[in-house]
């Protein structure tokens, strides 16, 4: 990957719905070879799809709570039906099992403080398995990725 292959990237990552001539002439290419890397981006999986970033507000998620989750017993089918049960939940945007404390952490998006509590009281700490829950709540969103 060169300096060029990166700065597709960085220009696609800001506005996926760049038109390849505008991509081209940004990266200082012409159509055609910007065409075949970016392409050849997707091919390689270093590209893995285009989203739309939607306001949360207007879809009612605007209220955002990071929860740290541990497991107070620590078995492979504990950890596979308390993932597996995250994963299809709506109110779930990010799952991530890491590596020491806390086990989980997970980020849901929901209307507001009253849907959270209700997520967290009586969705979240009914799963086998966990042990102690502990939320934060975002104040202001300062970065967030592109």
């Amino acid at each position: 990957m060169d300096t060029i292959d990166r700065a597709i990237i960085d220009h696609l990552a800001l506005d996926g719905r760049l038109n390849n001539t505008e991509l081209a002439d940004r990266v200082g290419l012409t159509p055609s070879p910007c065409l075949r890397r970016v392409r050849r981006l997707e091919a390689e999986g270093v590209i893995t799809g285009y989203h739309a970033r939607i306001d949360p507000a207007a879809i009612d998620r605007a209220c955002e709570v990071i929860v740290h989750v541990d497991m107070g017993t620590k078995t492979k089918q504990i950890a596979e039906t308390f993932e597996g049960e995250l994963i299809d939940c709506d109110e779930v945007i990010e799952l991530r099992r890491m590596f020491g404390n806390p086990d989980y952490l997970v980020r849901i998006a929901v209307k507001d403080l009253e849907a959270a509590e209700h997520f967290i009281s009586q969705v979240l700490t009914g799963i086998d398995g966990v042990e102690r829950v502990s939320s934060h709540i975002t104040m202001k969103v300062l970065k967030a990725p592109r």
